[in-house]
C-alpha cells in the first residue's frame, strides 16, 4: 500500500515540479529560491498524500503552498535580499537577447515590485489562467479580494511596463 503511494506521488510530483517552479519564480524572481520552493511544497503535499482521497485538486493545493511558502518566507527579516546592479562595462562582451527576453525580464521585474499578495493574483490569473473563483480558493481568499487585489496589481504594473512603442490604450 505504502509502495502505491509512492509511485502516485513520484508521477504527481514529476508532472507538476516544472510548474511549481516556474509559479514560484514569477513570484520571487530567483531560479533558487523557486526551486526550493516547489520542492518545500512537494514535501508538504506528501506529509499528507496518504489523507487525501481525491486527487483533482492536488495541483492547485500545491500551488497554493508553494505561493505561502513563499509568502512567508518574504515576511522573515532574514531572508530580505539586496538587489546589485552590474556596470556596463562588466556585461559589454555580452551579445543583447531578443526581445522576448528583454520582455520577459522587464515582466518578472515588474512583478518583483508587487506585494507577494498581488503578485499571486496575477500569477494565478494571468499566467495560470485561472477564473476568478479558481484564485480566489487557491489563495484561500474572497472573489472580491481576488478581483480588487488584481486591479491594484494591474495599476501598479502599467506604469512599470509602459514603452514608448507600445499602445497602452485609455485609462480610466
Amino acid at each position: 500500500m505504502a509502495r502505491a503511494y509512492d509511485e502516485e506521488f513520484t508521477a504527481f510530483a514529476v508532472a507538476s515540479l516544472a510548474d511549481l517552479r516556474r509559479t514560484a519564480y514569477l513570484m520571487c524572481s530567483d531560479w533558487h529560491r523557486a526551486e526550493d520552493a516547489a520542492q518545500e511544497a512537494l514535501i508538504r503535499v506528501y506529509r499528507s498524500w496518504h489523507r487525501v482521497e481525491r486527487r483533482e485538486g492536488l495541483l492547485a493545493y500545491a500551488r497554493r503552498t508553494t505561493i505561502r511558502i513563499l509568502i512567508d518566507d518574504s515576511r522573515r527579516p532574514v531572508r530580505r535580499e539586496r538587489s546589485v546592479d552590474i556596470d556596463d562595462h562588466h556585461v559589454a562582451g555580452i551579445p543583447a537577447p531578443d526581445g522576448g527576453i528583454v520582455e520577459r525580464d522587464a515582466m518578472v521585474r515588474a512583478l518583483s515590485e508587487l506585494t507577494p499578495r498581488r503578485r499571486a493574483c496575477v500569477v494565478l490569473r494571468y499566467y495560470h489562467q485561472l477564473s476568478v473563483a479558481e484564485t480566489a480558493a487557491a489563495l484561500g481568499c474572497s472573489e472580491g479580494t481576488v478581483k480588487s487585489q488584481t486591479s491594484d496589481a494591474l495599476r501598479a504594473l502599467r506604469p512599470l511596463l509602459a514603452t514608448d512603442d507600445v499602445e497602452t490604450g485609455p485609462r480610466r
